[in-house]
């Protein structure tokens, strides 16, 4: 194709693409910004870790930086961007009155002050993760260490403040929150999950938490662990984790029920039916396997050395195979002499 073809051809590309547009499916809105701005939104979060963590993130654009002197300047730039972007949020993909589109402006702004004190609520929950991460990991070496660096933070970070957004009913905003996140971690967890206090996630690759998942206080989940559903459930969809439960690397819990208190979930597992408090799972399927029907303390949250039933039906199977073969030969020594007795008397 010669230059002056593809020059002559742009037209009929042009007009061919816009009539393929005309075709009324979703992928055909051409409407210019009738959706939040993606990289708005990603810039939000970096504006909202900044009032989280006053200390460790800054604005490059401040040659000095006093958060006595920034905090209320970074709040009415926050507040303004949010508030832009709630309103087109709620409007997003229907057309509405001059008078819909002042009510809807009214209920954004209310939306954003309404998350914007919360906080104070949010920033006392991060305080115990950070704890629980550094009381967690053995290869922490400082507090800043685990702010600045670490994936799993900056996950349960974004989704606390996502989380309050989708409790408000804000639509899209807290989703592109949490896939941003996703993106950068590898950490998925949906913004309408449920999470208490002091939640630990260690390494935290492959990590999925579904939407209507509930997780108690110090929680502990590994690279890979899925908290998903099993596509036949509706309304609570996902499990329940009470307080003090550990899943372990790759372990997947299928469907709504409960992980009772002080449970620990093995490496691996898939676990798809309820699991009482104090009790140890491995397998797939998951078997719960109980130390001796003794309640298993909360200092002993090791994931490594947990009983394997499968491995002990095999050592079962076994032992029963080396007594059956003991048996036969038992029983061929026995055929042998009576064949050779017979042939004794014979003679």
């Amino acid at each position: 194709m010669t230059p002056d073809t593809l020059e002559g051809s742009i037209h009929d590309l042009t007009q061919n693409i816009l009539a393929d547009y005309t075709a009324g499916r979703p992928i055909d809105r051409i409407e210019p910004f009738n959706q939040p701005d993606r990289d708005v939104i990603i810039a939000l979060i970096g504006k909202l870790r900044r009032i989280v963590f006053p200390g460790y993130f800054r604005d490059p654009a401040y040659h000095v930086y006093s958060a006595a002197h920034s905090l209320s300047a970074l709040i009415e730039d926050t507040a303004y961007l949010l508030q832009k972007q709630i309103a087109i949020a709620l409007r997003c993909g229907s057309s509405v009155t001059q008078e819909a589109a002042a009510d809807i402006d009214r209920q954004a702004q209310e939306m954003t002050v309404r998350f914007l004190e919360k906080i104070p609520d949010v920033r006392a929950l991060l305080a115990t993760d950070l704890q629980a991460f550094y009381d967690g990991d053995p290869a922490a070496t400082s507090l800043d260490e685990i702010i600045i660096a670490y994936p799993g933070l900056l996950a349960i970070t974004v989704n606390r403040l996502a989380h309050e957004l989708f409790l408000l009913k804000v639509p899209l905003i807290p989703r592109i929150m949490t896939e941003f996140a996703h993106g950068r971690t590898g950490i998925d967890i949906h913004p309408g999950a449920t999470i208490g206090k002091y939640f630990f996630i260690d390494h935290g690759t492959g990590i999925v938490v579904g939407e209507t998942t509930i997780i108690g206080d110090s929680v502990k989940l590994y690279q890979g662990v899925t908290l998903g559903g099993n596509g036949k459930e509706t309304g609570k969809r996902h499990p329940t984790l009470k307080d003090n439960v550990m899943v372990s690397a790759g372990a997947k819990i299928i469907g709504s029920f409960t992980i009772g208190e002080n449970s620990k979930i093995g490496a691996g597992s898939v676990v798809i039916e309820e699991v009482p408090p104090n009790c140890t799972v491995v397998g797939v399927p998951g078997h719960i396997v109980k130390q001796n029907d003794v309640r298993i303390p909360r200092k002993s949250m090791d994931h490594i050395h947990l009983p394997d039933p499968i491995f002990e039906d095999i050592k079962v199977l076994q032992q029963e195979n080396t007594e059956l073969t003991n048996r036969v030969l038992e029983l061929e020594g026995e055929l042998r002499q009576m064949r050779k007795k017979e042939r004794t008397e014979q003679k």
